[in-house]
């Protein structure tokens, strides 16, 4: 964490003043985001020990921006020590503007717009930025070739198909992977592919779109990328709309490359598969291996995609075997099992201190509950309370003694319920409760638990239970960044 610091402090010439870990933003990567903000300016520093993966991204950063591209730029680095510092995008990134403007498939007109500026942006990084780019800091793999691909469908196999239960003959799925493989690369593969072209790895900054995360950018096909958009599994875009915007891509394409759009589309739908087994295969790596288990949120809007896929296109290349393995998916009890939990309310409950301010929605929902429990009496103003929170028995046992804690919780808990339940009349798949008090360590902590205990177990809700200034003590703890630790105690109170 000092070298983020050390980073800001000589490029800005100004003290660093707060540190926010973006744990958002991490997605499926080993990476560590932070935002850094002085008293006049912020940026964001990433922290991650895969030199020729931080090297990609800083060398294609400034390509594109001397190709006048909408991508961060690169305040300072040090790669020795894993870290660079980048410019602040904001928080809004395009699910998230998509997830607060759409209601079922009725997806606002300003969403809309600015997936047309996005899609209209794709052609200048596969073809105008693509043309002089160095490839040879392409990391793993200089091109999407036999290898890539090969790694993508291995890892669909291995951590999605085996570890969901599906049954496949080995040896011929091996053969339609080869039949796949072999047609993948017999479309035009001379352009930059971004790899991860998806709505969470594009922010939205006063209404306009910057690019994030191309740093597994390499050549490959046009397809790959406007697939990955389109298709991007929880974004569930509905397939009118997928269309439109495929017809605005080709069209913004025609200006850039002579392609017929006969040629182009005979390849596009088996890069959309390759795309949805890739991200089946992380989906699987994460949730079912790693049991890190909202990843598998994602599983059932993928296997949407498939279905409709089976419906409504037709492959030039016969695969039996994966075919059939793909209706098994759609049959499978255990899928079918995570498409009923992607149905659940989600209620995030969240402690937190209203001295750093309010919990982040990262639902997309604008928010919920905000309940101030500094009225309560307050543990951490006795000595023997301060080291501890309110998951430990001293305190819960010290506030369940206090008759005001009861009235308080007596009344969050009838408007919470009567939310709960008409949330879930209603379909809707959110709910966010929150509980502050001056540190965030004690009260908060203590109702969020007691508030969650209450709610879980019941059908159709899905509890997600969040300490915030736990959770960056515990990060400091696990950093070893005593400076940071003393900064951030200093002002729990």
């Amino acid at each position: 964490m000092d070298v983020l610091k050390n980073l800001f402090e000589q490029h800005f010439r100004s003290p660093v003043e707060r540190i926010q870990p973006l744990q958002g933003q991490l997605g499926g990567s080993g990476r560590k985001i932070i935002r850094l903000v002085s008293q006049k300016v912020s940026a964001v520093g990433i922290l991650y020990d895969v030199r020729e993966e931080n090297n990609a991204f800083l060398e294609f950063s400034r390509h594109f921006r001397r190709h006048d591209l909408p991508v961060p730029e690169i305040y300072a680095q040090d790669l020795d020590q894993g870290a660079y510092l980048e410019e602040d995008l904001g928080d809004t990134s395009l699910f998230e503007f998509l997830s607060k403007n759409r209601a079922g498939e009725q997806i606002a007109p300003e969403v809309v717009a600015a997936y047309r500026e996005v899609i209209a942006t794709l052609p200048r990084f596969q073809i105008e930025a693509g043309r002089d780019l160095n490839y040879k800091v392409c990391y793993p793999r200089g091109s999407f070739d036999r290898q890539s691909i090969s790694w993508d469908l291995n890892y669909f196999k291995y951590y999605f198909l085996r570890l969901a239960g599906i049954p496949f003959n080995e040896q011929a799925l091996e053969d339609d992977f080869r039949s796949l493989t072999k047609f993948l690369l017999s479309a035009g593969r001379d352009y930059f592919l971004y790899r991860d072209f998806q709505s969470r790895n594009i922010m939205l900054r006063n209404g306009k779109p910057f690019f994030l995360d191309y740093q597994g950018g390499r050549k490959g096909a046009l397809q790959y990328d406007v697939a990955s958009l389109l298709y991007d599994a929880k974004a569930d875009l509905p397939p009118e709309l997928r269309q439109q915007l495929l017809d605005h891509y080709l069209d913004t394409l025609a200006g850039f490359v002579d392609l017929k759009r006969e040629a182009f589309m005979q390849h596009y739908y088996a890069y959309v598969y390759i795309r949805i087994m890739q991200a089946l295969g992380a989906y699987g790596f994460r949730g079912f291996y790693e049991r890190k288990v909202h990843f598998l949120q994602s599983v059932p809007y993928a296997l949407k995609n498939l279905r409709w896929l089976l419906h409504n296109v037709t492959l030039p290349v016969a695969l039996p075997t994966l075919t059939a393995a793909f209706h098994s998916m759609l049959a499978s009890e255990k899928l079918q099992g995570l498409a009923s939990d992607a149905d659940n309310l989600v209620v995030r409950i969240f402690s937190f201190s209203f001295h750093r301010g309010l919990p982040k929605d990262d639902s997309g929902n604008g928010g919920g509950f905000i309940f101030d429990g500094r009225s309560l009496p307050n543990p951490g103003r006795e000595e023997r309370f301060k080291m501890l929170t309110g998951r430990d028995a001293p305190v819960i046992d010290y506030l369940n003694q206090q008759e005001s804690v009861h009235q308080f919780l007596a009344s969050v808990m009838s408007l919470v319920d009567a939310s709960v339940n008409n949330y879930q009349r209603r379909g809707f798949k959110n709910l966010m409760v929150s509980f502050g008090c001056t540190g965030g360590q004690h009260r908060s902590v203590y109702l969020a638990e007691q508030v969650a205990k209450r709610l879980q177990g019941r059908n159709g809700v899905e509890v997600a239970l969040r300490h915030r200034e736990l959770e960056k003590l515990e990060l400091e703890k696990t950093e070893g960044a005593p400076e940071l630790a003393k900064t951030e105690r200093a002002g729990l109170g």
